[in-house]
């Protein structure tokens, strides 16, 4: 039986069996919803009969399959959703859209390369597709309960591993930047299915033992860093508090960095004579450079950032930390990472390269260096340095982060965390620039070992919370 006759034939059939297995099914619609904005325009390939589409938060949907019988059951279940009879391998709209799903389909694709590089008619430069299929280590366990009349039977199928999947896409002009794991036990017994796939499934170890696999590439970028370089304009924000001695140079040390660069300038609480020193030089400079100033209304670096970039008018939002630790002169750097398509969200990282001597207390350093495993195991990539001052993000990213910010509140002094947990729930590609830490030449550091050790300690509660128990 091809496969277009065996889709046929069950399609009546199709929703009682997603019903009867929802536990396992919903798992994967709440998994991909966690990663879309409710305005993305989202194409599911694929879609059967639309019970994953209809779970997604999104406004803007769309599912093609080659199916028709699918296709007329998915319209009359789903009206307020567009469905199309296509193949995969002839997908053709004349739109391009922010996330496409193909979800345990791969395995029945004649030929996974082409369906790949035809999904390039439908990307724009910062699509994002999400792939999740079987982990070949179950064929045996899901063939057994298919003879068991545990699960229904379906034709044979290409077995693909996560390093085959990421090499299609390689190969297809398609960049994989993370691969994750879910669901350990795909049948719900109260209790057990909740510690199974909730908590032990997540553990180091026992989540080479799930059975979903997810991939998450996006087109890759061949924009040139002369492209680049006059392409976007970018604000930087300089939160200043008791750092009187450093904002002349935080002025002349900035290069000007893409078609326009507005420096930003937003005082804390200081107490010393920070803000006139701003007001001073705000107006030296105002002839050669696009300089605003303001005074935060509370308290925290957090709150200097969200105030700053709610003044920026750039394309790119980027910052800068007035003790000037991180060089001024490193900033071009993170431009050209963003601007050329290397990352959706830059994050400085000041623990690669050798430091000045006292950049940086010995306790500081341990603290993270922790904190870079923990972040890393929550976040489900590398990252090294959580707490480098310097994060750049396109303003339409970040006008999505603030609409997020309702699925995790206000929850962060420091102001780095509301950006990277944003910029993961968003499924920005998060990519790190390695700097070298200066040591300071004004003023004392505005950071406590330990009571700043403490918070970061309930961040990491926070994100395990929000991100990878959710």
């Amino acid at each position: 039986m091809s496969h277009l006759s065996y889709f046929e034939k069950i399609a009546a059939k199709r929703p009682s069996i997603r019903k009867n297995h929802n536990y396992y099914w919903n798992d994967i619609t709440k998994y991909c919803d966690y990663f879309i904005n409710e305005n993305c325009s989202v194409l599911e390939i694929g879609c059967g009969t639309g019970e994953l589409l209809a779970g997604l938060k999104s406004t803007n949907k769309t599912g093609i399959d080659f199916s028709p019988a699918m296709i007329e059951i998915a319209r009359k279940n789903n009206p307020g959703i567009q469905f199309e009879v296509m193949d995969a391998a002839s997908v053709s709209f004349d739109k391009k859209f922010d996330v496409i799903i193909i979800s345990n389909v791969v395995g029945f694709l004649p030929d996974v390369q082409e369906v790949f590089e035809k999904l390039q008619s439908v990307c724009h430069s910062r699509t994002k597709v999400i792939v999740s299929y079987y982990s070949k280590l179950w064929e045996p366990i899901l063939r057994w309960g298919e003879k068991l009349g545990l699960k229904t039977k379906s034709p044979q199928q290409n077995w693909l591993t996560l390093q085959d999947l990421n090499n299609l896409f390689y190969i297809s002009g398609f960049e994989v930047y993370r691969n994750t794991r879910r669901m350990m036990f795909p049948i719900y017994i109260p209790l057990v299915s909740e510690f199974l796939n909730n908590f032990l499934s997540k553990m180091p170890l026992f989540r080479h033992f799930c059975i979903n696999h997810y991939s998450f590439a996006m087109p890759k970028q061949t924009v040139s860093d002369k492209e680049a370089a006059e392409k976007y304009s970018i604000s930087i924000v300089i939160p200043a508090r008791n750092e009187s001695g450093n904002i002349e140079n935080a002025i002349l040390r900035t290069p000007k960095i893409g078609k326009h660069t507005e420096l930003i300038f937003i005082e804390g609480n200081s107490t010393d004579d920070t803000w006139e020193m701003i007001q001073k030089m705000a107006e030296k400079y105002k002839d050669s450079h696009d300089i605003k100033i303001g005074r935060q209304d509370g308290k925290g670096k957090g709150d200097a950032v969200r105030k700053g970039f709610g003044m920026a008018m750039g394309d790119i939002l980027t910052i800068l930390d007035a003790d000037l630790t991180m060089p001024p002169e490193d900033l071009p750097k993170f431009y050209n990472a963003i601007a050329s398509g290397k990352g959706d969200f830059i994050n400085g990282s000041r623990l690669v390269y050798v430091m000045e001597k006292k950049a940086m207390r010995f306790l500081n350093i341990l603290g993270n260096k922790f904190f870079s495993m923990a972040f890393s195991w929550l976040l489900e990539q590398p990252f090294k340095d959580t707490l480098c001052g310097t994060k750049v993000i396109f303003r339409e990213d970040y006008d999505k982060l603030i609409q997020n910010r309702k699925f995790f509140g206000e929850f962060d002094p420091f102001g780095d965390f509301d950006l990277i947990f944003g910029a993961y729930k968003l499924n920005l590609k998060i990519v790190e620039v390695p700097i070298r830490y200066r040591e300071r030449t004004y003023g004392d550091t505005n950071i406590s070992r330990f009571k700043h050790g403490l918070i970061l300690l309930k961040m990491v509660i926070f994100a395990m919370r929000k991100i990878k128990f959710y």
